[in-house]
């Protein structure tokens, strides 16, 4: 959908009159799985697939929301915008506007508001995250709060917290805030410092495979490990020294006392993570050099940590793993998100791609009964204002 036939939508819906509109995107992480509610490194990118939000003041005091993608909307007083409505979407962008409140900023008048998105709900692309920046920046500037941009990412991990009830770390609302074009961010999600590093893949591009298998972050697995890492922290408390998260316990210190953890699924949890981190600065040191054949070696031994310890692929991507590991011309190959449903990225050479295509999508279709979509990814800025 172009920005003109959004205006025409909002127009249709709510009048003529001036209307300003915003962007923010999805993300596809290349690698660093998990790690960002333990305190550690992601590598993720900013997609060309996000949410859009259109906004208009307006003299009323109530909030109208409304969405191209969803059959819900709602009409909101500016007082209660702190308060979730049952299990409906416009809790992402409700629990934004709780944020605000929070912070003492007052709404003196209303708005009409008209979300689109194409990021696919559930491929692990982080549309959840996309719509509440794109909440965040609108409401931002809409009312002239002038909070800075990592105020808003903080903002918008709150909401999905308190509003969506998942645990989420940083890295998602980071990589849709702080995009940038033809760069992925090297994020230290314990002290938020990062560096954007430019994705420079001589003859090779980005894969993204959805499997159309939809993963479910509320379901309470997702919550649930982050339960078995505090359990992993306490397990390395006790037998080594007092840690606060995983990351800092490094791989070489994990590796001496891991035979003497009493709980197993926290051992595993923990040796994803740790494994992971680790993974994750070397290839980032790897992709600055251009080594992409070891860049491609992490990405595979992440998803197998990822499948063994971490438990949280599946059939689908598991199954979509494998085909793409099948083609020549393949570097690298993994679940991407929370897991439990949703996408793999893939560093492919040119000449495969359409091998990729056809073969992996047929593969993949004969042993799941599903059929994928699978895109070549324009890795893009963070989150804008369009007009």
């Amino acid at each position: 959908m172009t920005v003109d036939q959004l205006k025409e939508a909002f127009i249709q819906k709510y009048g003529e009159g001036k209307v300003n509109g915003y962007f923010s995107p999805g993300r596809v992480n290349l690698i660093g799985e998990h790690t960002d509610y333990n305190g550690g490194y992601v590598f993720p990118c900013a997609i060309s697939f996000g949410n859009y939000c259109l906004i208009r003041k307006t003299p009323r005091k109530t909030v109208r929301f409304a969405s191209l993608n969803m059959d819900f909307e709602t009409e909101v007083s500016v007082s209660d915008l702190n308060k979730p409505i049952g299990k409906e979407w416009v809790n992402y962008p409700i629990g934004v506007f709780a944020q605000f409140l929070k912070r003492g900023l007052v709404f003196d008048q209303g708005a009409d508001i008209l979300f689109y998105g194409n990021v696919p709900n559930g491929a692990g692309l982080s549309s959840s995250a996309a719509l509440e920046m794109a909440s965040a920046v609108a409401i931002n500037d809409t009312w002239n709060f002038n909070l800075p941009r990592l105020d808003l990412i903080k903002m918008a991990q709150k909401a999905e917290h308190e509003f969506a009830g998942v645990m989420c770390g940083i890295m998602d609302q980071f990589a849709s805030g702080m995009g940038k074009a033809n760069h992925a961010i090297f994020l230290d999600c314990d002290t938020l410092e990062y560096s954007l590093v430019p994705v420079e893949l001589e003859g090779a591009k980005i894969v993204i495979s959805n499997t159309n298998s939809p993963h479910k972050l509320d379901s309470g697995k997702y919550n649930q490990r982050v339960a078995e890492c505090r359990e992993a922290v306490r397990e390395i408390s006790d037998i080594l020294k007092p840690i606060k998260a995983l990351v800092e316990c490094s791989l070489n210190e994990f590796q001496q006392i891991e035979d003497k953890f009493t709980d197993e699924t926290a051992k595993k949890r923990a040796r994803h993570v740790i494994g992971e981190i680790a993974r994750t600065e070397e290839a980032v040191r790897q992709l600055k050099h251009g080594n992409l054949e070891r860049f491609g070696e992490l990405m595979n031994a992440s998803h197998d940590s990822l499948r063994d310890d971490y438990e949280v692929t599946g059939f689908e991507l598991d199954t979509m793993v494998e085909e793409a590991r099948k083609i020549d011309g393949v570097i690298g190959s993994r679940m991407t998100g929370g897991g439990f449903g949703g996408c793999t990225v893939s560093v492919v050479k040119d000449e495969a791609i359409d091998t990729f295509k056809e073969q992996v999508g047929k593969n993949y279709e004969e042993k799941t009964g599903l059929k994928a979509e699978i895109y070549v990814a324009e890795i893009s800025d963070g989150s804008k204002k369009l007009f």
